[in-house]
């Protein structure tokens, strides 16, 4: 069976939300991100992955897969009569990574990361600055479409609506992308997206209690 570590309302969700998509059973195993230990067994994540960083995916024969893009593309090609990732050589499988890298990198890497990790202004003033550009790029691409690639949801979708999530708890208002705002909202009434959203949501508020 494979293990996901995972810290609550972290990236790591999009990959819950892939593994939940596609019906595949997990273990799922909390990594604190501050204390970098596994909190069931006070055990150090490090020795698990010495980025120390979620989210991990422990495969079937005990290799160790790391990074949303990847651990993300891994899931949907276990089951993928589903779509969740167009095919290897099908052209929108490139459109697939380049939204898994936009998002990586300009949004999560580039103002959610700052923005939960720093505190000094001086930091955080250029992705302020640039946050607003940055999302105008997927609102206007899903102006007139319903999911980031092709017709139907992929693990792209799962991955941005998390970073969307998490843009609402950093002070930025999706009202002002009103698309972006109302694909927000279809993704999250995804049976599957919804259970695992609220399942991470529980364990977010037991953690900071």
């Amino acid at each position: 069976m494979l293990e996901l570590y995972f810290w609550p309302m972290a990236c790591s969700l999009a990959s819950r939300i892939a593994l939940m998509e596609a019906g595949i059973d997990a273990r799922y195993r909390m990594a604190h991100l501050w204390t970098k230990k596994v909190v069931e067994d006070d055990s150090d994540f490090r020795t698990v992955s010495p980025k120390g960083a979620v989210p991990v995916l422990v495969l079937e024969n005990g290799e160790r897969l790391t990074e949303s893009a990847a651990v993300l593309q891994y899931i949907a090609d276990l089951k993928p009569e589903l779509g969740l990732a167009p095919p290897s050589g099908d052209p929108d499988r490139y459109r697939l990574q380049e939204w898994l890298s936009f998002i990586g990198t300009e949004i999560h890497k580039g103002f959610l990361f700052p923005t939960f990790w720093y505190k000094d202004e001086a930091s955080l003033a250029k992705p302020r600055a640039r946050i607003g550009q940055t999302l105008s790029v997927p609102s206007a691409h899903l102006a007139h479409r319903e999911f980031l690639v092709g017709n139907r949801f992929t693990v792209a979708d799962g991955y941005l609506a998390w970073a969307l999530l998490l843009l609402r708890h950093a002070g930025v208002d999706l009202a002002q992308w009103p698309d972006l705002g109302s694909y927000l909202v279809r993704i999250q009434a995804r049976p599957q997206v919804k259970a695992a959203i609220g399942t991470e949501m529980q364990l977010w508020k037991s953690v900071a209690a």
